[in-house]
């Protein structure tokens, strides 16, 4: 019996609307290119059923057939950036008030020599 993680039963809501709005997304790039679910869907390698699912924004649908969407219309470069740690400002923030201020004394040398 598989289980479903929580996020995926119950995602927070920015979750949800992020999902929702890449698989609006995935579904209008299609349609501009004048593409059936049945051709895209082969192109990736899923079923109908499942880029149904990507187009719905579908929590349990597998992120690889999400990227497989992206890539298979020409749309995965921007995914390159997505937590780009140069672009994480938070995150830098947080590292530089961890890191030491001055740098670290220098031991003595002993004068065995």
């Amino acid at each position: 019996m598989t289980r479903i993680s929580k996020i995926s039963k119950s995602p927070p809501a920015a979750v949800e609307n992020v999902l929702n709005q890449l698989g609006r997304n995935i579904r209008t790039a299609r349609l501009r290119r004048k593409l059936s679910r049945e051709n895209l869907a082969e192109r990736i390698g899923i079923s109908r059923y499942v880029l149904a699912d990507i187009e719905k924004g579908k929590p349990t649908t597998a992120i690889a057939a999400y990227l497989g969407a992206l890539w298979a219309l020409g749309l995965i470069r921007d995914m390159r950036e997505v937590a780009d740690p140069d672009r994480d400002e938070e995150g830098k923030i947080l590292e530089r008030a961890r890191s030491p201020k001055t740098a670290p004394k220098r031991r003595k040398m002993d004068d065995d020599f």
